[in-house]
């Protein structure tokens, strides 16, 4: 082997463990999130909604860094649930508004105690935890 060959090596990959601890974190989330019976993208997805009550689809997906074509079926399903509304804009027929629902609003209720509880699981202390989240803004800010 060659001493580029080195550069395949998956140890040597930053992809890989950044893939593999959001795989682990996600995962973590899912009992919690089973009991207020969400999926990961649909609990982030409402985390927007309980911060700014309704928005249109491009800016949620700019929010979540997900496409419409990913955000649409989300979002049918959250309607499905009674969480959230989708309602064509009057200026605009091509685009459609998100809103909060009432129920949506109650279900904040339940899911106040999964930050916390995550906190939990996660063996990072403050510090750690404050760079991790500064370093993957700056890679999520790339290219944009």
């Amino acid at each position: 082997m060659g001493m580029n060959d080195d550069i395949l090596k998956l140890e040597n990959q930053l992809c890989f463990p950044l893939y593999a601890a959001s795989k682990k974190v996600v995962n973590l989330y899912k009992p919690f999130l089973d009991k207020v019976d969400l999926t990961y993208t649909q609990y982030i997805t409402m985390m927007v909604l309980w911060e700014y009550k309704g928005m249109g689809v491009k800016e949620l997906g700019r929010h979540l860094y997900l496409d419409s074509g990913t955000l649409t079926p989300l979002l049918k399903r959250l309607e499905g649930k009674g969480l959230v509304r989708r309602e064509r804009s009057r200026e605009d027929e091509r685009l459609v508004n998100i809103t909060i629902t009432e129920a949506g609003e109650k279900l904040k209720q339940k899911a106040i105690e999964i930050p916390v509880e995550m906190g939990k699981c996660i063996s990072l202390s403050r510090e750690e935890a404050a760079t991790l989240y500064s370093l993957l803004y700056k890679l999520l800010g790339q290219g944009e």
